[in-house]
């Protein structure tokens, strides 16, 4: 399994970045790996809630169903499948201030079958889009 985890400061109150984030369609502002993030089912978003989201890695293309599994005061678990691999988003929230929020955002990945093999070789990358979500995800978040 990958795990790579980044905490920052996000320049908004502790409850509207959470309400920007339990949008996972959102992920198009501020993951530079995602392509499309679609809503697939409707509703108010709440545990229960899914997204089609196509993302680009290493110049391909794959495409994983999240769910926001759990929304709590101060926290999101997003979940996401397809047949090689779940990621599972976790996002603590802590206010700092009335007007800002440090985010600690851990990402895990679980390959599956053979593809588990590639775990070592792709760490690096991972820590890279790590980096990137924590530069771009606070001014994205900022500009909703």
């Amino acid at each position: 399994m990958i795990t790579v985890e980044r905490s920052f400061l996000v320049g908004l109150p502790l409850d509207v970045l959470i309400t920007y984030l339990e949008d996972f369609g959102h992920t198009e502002e501020w993951d530079p790996g995602t392509v499309r993030c679609v809503r697939i089912d409707e509703g108010p978003v709440r545990p229960g809630a899914s997204w089609d989201n196509t993302s680009r890695f290493r110049g391909r293309t794959t495409n994983l169903v999240y769910r926001l599994a759990s929304r709590e005061p101060q926290q999101l678990v997003f979940i996401g499948v397809n047949k090689t691999v779940t990621a599972t988003d976790v996002m603590r929230f802590e206010a700092q201030s009335a007007l800002a929020t440090r985010l600690s955002y851990t990402a895990s990945l679980r390959f599956k079958g053979i593809a588990r093999f590639a775990e070592p070789f792709l760490r690096a990358e991972f820590e890279a889009l790590a980096d990137k979500v924590a530069q771009r995800l606070p001014s994205a978040a900022a500009g909703w």
